[in-house]
């Protein structure tokens, strides 16, 4: 997800559909907008949906101190590509580390969000 619009879509579809969602952060988010942001925007969207089981990861690319910052605001499900040593440490800090998943919906150019995910998670709909 890349905005606010695109992370309550995808929690609304998410309820809809009565799945688990995971909405990851595009890439290198922490750097381009900040653990803050991120953080406000998932609440954002838990409160849109509230029966969503919902997931939330930043992307904190290669860079630890994005990974470091992230933590300290609180935001601990990070999806992070650095060295695995940095990444140990990371997870000693509290991070909780995903790799990118395999598929991916990435809503960038959606014109529905909500309908892209709800045939992304309920693909006979």
């Amino acid at each position: 997800m890349h905005n606010l619009d695109q992370a309550v879509a995808a929690a609304r579809a998410a309820a809809h559909c009565g799945c688990p969602i995971t909405l990851l952060s595009a890439q290198d988010a922490a750097a381009a907008a900040g653990p803050g942001w991120f953080a406000e925007v998932a609440a954002a969207a838990r409160d849109a949906a509230p029966g969503a089981d919902l997931r939330a990861i930043l992307d904190c690319g290669d860079r630890a101190g994005d990974a470091m910052a992230a933590i300290r605001s609180g935001v601990t499900h990070l999806c992070f590509r650095g060295p695995d040593d940095i990444a140990r440490k990371l997870e000693q800090m509290g991070a909780v580390l995903r790799d990118e998943p395999d598929e991916v919906l990435d809503l960038l150019d959606a014109g529905d969000a909500e309908a892209a995910c709800r045939r992304w998670l309920d693909p006979g709909q």
